[in-house]
């Protein structure tokens, strides 16, 4: 048996694989999908929004094996940061770590304030100011990461098995409703097909360029799926819970969001002006109106309630990532030792307290000076994409280096899917969808400076990270011959005490 964890041991394995799958489910399902999909399939018809979709779900299923491959390897907490800092080169792993503390610190920040904003659905802020629900959001959530992994884990969990059931109790609704089952008659494909062919719609609508831009769409809404790797490190049996989880990936991907557009495809035009509203009020969100569609009167006050539940998820979920962060950080030589220090329950306190009142300063800053705070978003706007890029080579630089050091592939638990090509194709497209960022410079011509600074500011930011890192400790990439891929004393002792 393994012996009781005492203070600063480390993180403790307390996730089971049910938490990791719904982590994983969790990271998938947003307002990404129940909001800006009816925006997506507006700009790009409905075939372009699947499109899209379809192939920025291919990039995130190869991703996730890439990181899968390595987190059953050497689990740890931080994951992509540890493995770019010992495949790589230690001043990418600084760059990746702190701009993904970062993005994280930023999006719980905004998170709570879209909570209050989604409460006033049901109940006017003249009664209670939005400051006040924004803050008792920010409790809950920082009470929920300083209990336990564990409590962090039930938490996600049942966020999103909400997520879940109402995904598919969307989709069969949607379905009865096209075999006119529920009201109406039966649906053909003239709504899906509307416009000059299911591609190309009226103008710049549905173009390719159109597509690109849901390219990016796509892109955010399956940022966080990479949670799947930082969970690692506190999961009771990674070796066998990461594995499971990125196989159902693409199950999910197919599921969740390929069938939903779909079904909004067939039941909505993509010329409708309802969909044009879908990012901005839960009344014009595509889940809305097709379960008002099906008579569903109770449809908008249900979406609004899983929307809440999605940005606590959202939030709950930065809150664990960031602090997990800088933790790892802290163990590689890349942060403040103290960050690394764990209470009886295996919480870094530290550097949640640090994370927790950085959160209240943006969140203060948001609301003293919009427009720094517009900056300061713009800054991590890219972090995502990043950190995807920076995965695609460590897994490429890992596999190597396995090859060149003449290791033995048996002892990799699970395999990527495709290498090469996995990490490779997925590393150029996100490179793609970066340089593609500022669209409508693309599609127009017309070159707004402040947009572009906005658009683009997460590269400068991201570079003046690495660059400080390389310039003060003159790091070199690490031949591959010299890569470390000795499996942590920490993996090794779970080994023994399993």
């Amino acid at each position: 048996m393994a012996k009781q964890q005492s203070q600063n041991d480390g993180v403790q394995r307390g996730l089971k694989d049910r938490h990791i799958s719904m982590i994983a489910i969790g990271g998938c399902i947003g307002t990404g999908l129940f909001m800006t999909s009816g925006g997506a399939i507006h700009d790009a018809g409905a075939l372009g929004a699947l499109l899209a979709y379809a192939i920025i779900g291919a990039m995130v299923f190869f991703l996730m094996t890439s990181l899968g491959e390595m987190a059953t390897y050497l689990p740890v907490s931080g994951s992509f940061s540890t493995y770019a800092t010992r495949f790589v080169d230690p001043s990418l792993g600084f760059a990746l770590g702190w701009n993904y503390w970062f993005n994280w610190v930023i999006t719980v920040a905004a998170d709570v304030t879209i909570a209050a904003q989604v409460i006033e659905y049901w109940t006017p802020l003249t009664a209670i100011p939005a400051w006040v629900w924004s803050c008792l959001f920010l409790v809950i959530i920082f009470g929920l990461n300083s209990l336990s992994v564990r409590v962090y884990g039930e938490s996600e969990y049942w966020f999103a098995l909400i997520k879940v059931v109402t995904v598919i109790i969307f989709i069969i609704i949607g379905l009865l409703t096209i075999l006119g089952i529920m009201g109406g008659k039966f649906v053909g494909f003239d709504t899906f097909t509307k416009g000059q062919g299911p591609i190309l719609g009226d103008g710049l609508n549905g173009s390719l360029l159109s597509i690109l831009g849901v390219f990016l769409v796509a892109g955010f809404s399956f940022q966080g799926t990479e949670l799947i790797g930082i969970t690692a490190g506190e999961s009771e049996n990674p070796e066998r819970a990461v594995p499971k989880a990125i196989k159902q990936v693409f199950w999910r991907i197919l599921l969740f969001y390929i069938l939903a557009i779909f079904v909004i495809g067939m039941l909505i035009p993509y010329d409708s002006s309802a969909l044009m509203g879908g990012e901005d009020s839960v009344a014009t969100s595509p889940f809305t109106l097709v379960f008002k569609n099906a008579g569903l009167a109770f449809a908008a006050s249900f979406m609004n309630a899983v929307i809440l539940t999605s940005v606590l998820s959202a939030g709950n979920s930065g809150m664990y990532a960031s602090t997990r962060m800088l933790y790892s950080m802290s163990k590689d030589k890349l942060a403040f030792s103290a960050f690394g220090k764990t209470n009886k329950n295996g919480v870094p306190y530290i550097a949640l307290l640090v994370t927790g009142l950085l959160v209240i300063g943006i969140f203060v800053l948001q609301h003293l000076s919009g427009d720094a705070y517009q900056y300061i978003v713009a800054a991590s706007g890219m972090t995502g994409f990043i950190a995807w890029v920076g995965i695609a080579i460590s897994h490429y630089r890992f596999r190597k280096a396995f090859d060149k050091q003449k290791h033995d592939k048996s002892k990799l638990k699970y395999r990527a899917t495709l290498f090469p090509f996995g990490p490779i194709f997925a590393g150029i497209l996100c490179v793609i969808v970066i340089i593609g960022q500022d669209v409508d410079f693309i599609k127009t011509g017309h070159f707004d400076l402040n947009r572009f600074i906005i658009t683009y500011m997460g590269i400068p930011v991201f570079l003046v990270f690495f660059l400080y890192h390389k310039l003060r400790y003159k790091t070199k990439k690490i031949p591959l011959d010299k890569v470390d891929l000795r499996q942590d004393v920490q993996m090794e002792e779970f080994e023994k005490n399993k």
